[in-house]
């Protein structure tokens, strides 16, 4: 069983503790198929959101025992991290645990030296403030989370989400994530960035239909994920969501923070890492389900993005947990004229 801890500091918004809680908690039955144990570890009488106070049994010493520590967003750490969390963080760290943070939790990751030396993100409206204030961290205000391994951090509000189902899919892989994601009616691996979120010129009112834009494109991307196996050319998607080729790349990179190719490459080794998972399919026969032609074209992008081949990925999902090895076996092929 995996214990995870959440800390609970003195104004913390609801909403960014309620992310940890939901993906990690007891009311979620998947989390507890996975084989994950929350604690929520707060000071006393911590006030939540503006109108709650915390009543836990568990106090900040107890994030020290945790396997992963997650910090939500604490505002007031920009200013003022509190000193027994920072401390608690740290100790945690010093014994083994995987700290994460949410938002503004980056903050008090920083005050408890763990971020020094390190490649960081928080919320875009603050991440100027972290890199000011604490100059060894390299802030990236670009990205939706980062992984360091045995520190993460994730960027504004809803970024939480991406990070805590990318925790999920780091210790259990894409299909839980993917469930988890299922259940929680969110996307289980969003492409692109937050900058893709910062404010900028909003397009006329009047001007080309930005709703339906959106709206056109969303169904193209479901339709799109759900037959990865058919080649297809972003000039074909822009006919699919009847938009010229420039106004479809235009406005994808706008609503996506990616590119089409970029996207479609993403979905595509995604399934492709749920299909090594799931199944014993051949890398040659799992290179064909999810479009990518051949086993050769398939290593070559699943190196790339992922950082390990396709054999080497399902050999350590599934040592690591026990599972039988399916060998690497070439693809049968159909023999012209036989019956």
């Amino acid at each position: 069983m995996t214990s995870v801890a959440v800390a609970v500091a003195d104004g913390m918004p609801l909403f960014e503790l309620a992310i940890p809680c939901t993906i990690f908690g007891p009311g979620n039955p998947e989390a507890v198929g996975a084989g994950y144990e929350l604690a929520i570890c707060a000071a006393p009488g911590a006030n939540v959101g503006g109108w709650l106070r915390s009543q836990t049994p568990h106090t900040l010493d107890d994030l020290v025992e945790a396997d992963t520590v997650i910090v939500p967003a604490c505002d007031e750490a920009m200013d003022r991290p509190p000193a027994d969390l920072a401390e608690a963080v740290r100790a945690a760290h010093e014994r083994g645990a995987r700290v994460a943070s949410i938002c503004t939790g980056a903050f008090v990751l920083a005050a408890a030296g763990l971020l020094d030396g390190r490649r960081a993100t928080t919320h875009w409206m603050y991440a100027r403030r972290l890199a000011d204030r604490y100059p060894e961290v390299e802030v990236d205000a670009g990205v939706l989370y980062v992984d360091e391994g045995d520190v993460l951090t994730s960027a504004g509000q809803a970024a939480g989400i991406d990070l805590c189902l990318h925790m999920v899919r780091d210790d259990h892989g894409v299909t839980m994530a993917n469930t988890l994601a299922r259940r929680l009616v969110v996307a289980p691996h969003r492409a692109g960035g937050q900058a893709q979120f910062i404010a900028g010129p909003l397009p006329d009112a009047g001007g080309p239909g930005t709703d339906g834009d959106q709206y056109a494109l969303s169904a193209l991307l479901d339709r799109t994920r759900e037959r990865l196996d058919e080649p297809v050319t972003v000039a074909e998607l822009a006919r699919r969501a009847n938009m010229s080729l420039r106004h479809f790349s235009r406005r994808f990179i706008a609503v996506t923070g990616t590119s089409p190719l970029q996207w479609l490459l993403t979905q595509r080794i995604r399934r492709a890492q749920e299909l090594l998972e799931t199944t014993d399919s051949s890398i040659e026969q799992i290179a064909e389900q999810v479009g990518m032609g051949t086993a050769t074209t398939l290593r070559r992008n699943f190196n790339r993005i992922v950082g390990i081949s396709p054999t080497a990925y399902r050999r350590e999902f599934t040592e690591s947990r026990g599972l039988r090895v399916a060998p690497d076996r070439p693809a049968a092929r159909e023999i012209p004229g036989a019956t």
